[in-house]
């Protein structure tokens, strides 16, 4: 991996807080993904599943973690399955995990080749009541393929049949949801090489580039900081590309006096970042693309004072609509009467701004989190308002990664990123 080590007391916590919410005389199973094929052989680049990496470390394909905290045999209590490295795959694949240096990484004590899993498995499952399954339960979850964690289930569920059935997801989703400092400061990691890619655009952008060359220096700086590169597809989008909320395909020339919306941030040893700034491709906003921009910095700045612990993420949506409604009001953009006239399931603003302004950002860029729960210290949301006109030919989205914090305002990780127009306009002319 590019990242440098992390401290694996991280994922020593991560088990200790997650055992500590199972049931007496239960086991919890944590796959890793597939390698996926593209065709003939050709594979997609492969990925953690971030629940088996946030609770172990491990990085590898064909890995398999078990929590057993009530094991009659201590050597059972946490366990680590691995592929048995050897020469002829260390010299066409790479070094994998020995057993040393898995333990290392992860601190579990005992770790086993993966060709014993199914011997020590059913060891285990003779002594245990409950199974807990790890089921992927994010309210924007889309899944269809078929991954390496249900064909266990299907496989557990038939060689098991009279075991309890026990669900992993709720519980990750608070665990995951609260930072440690540890993930805070890998997430600032994050944040500082989406930084660094974003000033190179600002130096690199000018009339006649194209998007997907605006997308190459971002890669590059991305790439030579240790990131693998982008957290999530990213958004150049110049002109009126910007009013498709997730245009990705970044092969337009950047025209004079166009704005180009870059939503696009780094990851770093698999935290995300999530950044959106709107910049001018001549390097100077004209008076209406500033006053639209300032509109929505101000409702992004004074959204970001409202997350705070406690507050609840519906009420929070319609106070930012609030501030939103305000702000169109003063652009022209809308009229007493359309907001006195509005239906209260879809409110005049979102004729201009339709999409919500925050989501909890980890180890996915959507991450986990219950929004029906309050909120709590160390949890980190984006905040991402936007305004969208596509009768003037462009769109403006702005968007920081925050901390909120136990007392006072949260802590922005993008505090260091260039957002004031007038900045941004003296750097793209220094």
């Amino acid at each position: 991996m590019k990242y440098h080590p992390i401290d694996r007391n991280l994922f020593i916590k991560n088990r200790k807080n997650f055992k500590n919410q199972m049931q007496p005389r239960s086991l919890a199973v944590f796959n890793s993904n597939d390698i996926y094929p593209i065709g003939a052989d050709s594979t997609i680049p492969f990925e953690q599943a971030r629940d088996l990496f946030y609770l172990s470390g491990v990085d590898q394909e064909k890995s398999i973690l078990v929590l057993f905290p009530d094991a009659p045999s201590e050597k059972h209590r946490e366990m680590l399955f691995l592929t048995e490295t050897n020469e002829h795959i260390a010299i066409w694949e790479g070094a994998k995990l020995t057993k040393e240096k898995a333990e290392e990484v992860s601190g579990v004590k005992n770790v086993f080749w993966l060709k014993d899993f199914e011997k020590v498995f059913f060891e285990v499952m003779t002594q245990c009541d409950t199974v807990y399954f790890n089921t992927n339960e994010h309210y924007r979850a889309n899944v269809e393929t078929e991954t390496r964690e249900s064909r266990f289930i299907k496989w557990c569920k038939k060689n098991f049949p009279a075991h309890q059935v026990a669900k992993s997801n709720p519980i990750l989703q608070r665990l995951r949801s609260v930072k440690d400092p540890i993930e805070l400061d890998l997430m600032q990691k994050a944040c500082d090489i989406t930084e660094k890619a974003f000033r190179r655009a600002l130096n690199f952008v000018k009339p006649g580039v194209w998007e997907y060359e605006i997308e190459a220096e971002y890669y590059h700086e991305m790439i030579r900081n240790r990131s693998r590169g982008f957290a999530y597809t990213p958004i150049i989008a110049s002109g009126s590309n910007a009013n498709v909320l997730h245009y990705i395909e970044n092969n337009k020339q950047c025209q004079e006096g166009e704005l180009i919306l870059l939503d696009t941030g780094a990851e770093y040893a698999n935290y995300a970042s999530d950044l959106s700034r709107t910049i001018p491709v001549s390097g100077k906003y004209t008076k209406r693309q500033k006053e639209v921009y300032n509109a929505v910095n101000r409702v992004k700045n004074e959204a970001t004072k409202m997350l705070v612990p406690g507050a609840d993420w519906a009420e929070y949506q319609k106070e930012v609509g609030n501030l939103m409604t305000s702000e169109l009001l003063g652009l022209g953009l809308l009229d007493k009467a359309d907001v006195q006239n509005e239906d209260p399931d879809w409110p005049a603003y979102k004729k201009y701004f339709m999409h919500g302004t925050s989501h909890n950002i980890g180890l996915d860029t959507h991450d986990y989190g219950l929004l029906y729960e309050p909120m709590k210290a160390n949890m980190v949301f984006t905040v991402e308002p936007g305004i969208y006109l596509p009768d003037e030919g462009f769109g403006i989205r702005l968007e920081d990664d925050v901390v909120i914090q136990e007392k006072g305002e949260p802590f922005n990780l993008m505090r260091n990123i260039p957002i004031e127009a007038d900045e941004i306009e003296e750097i793209m002319n220094s």
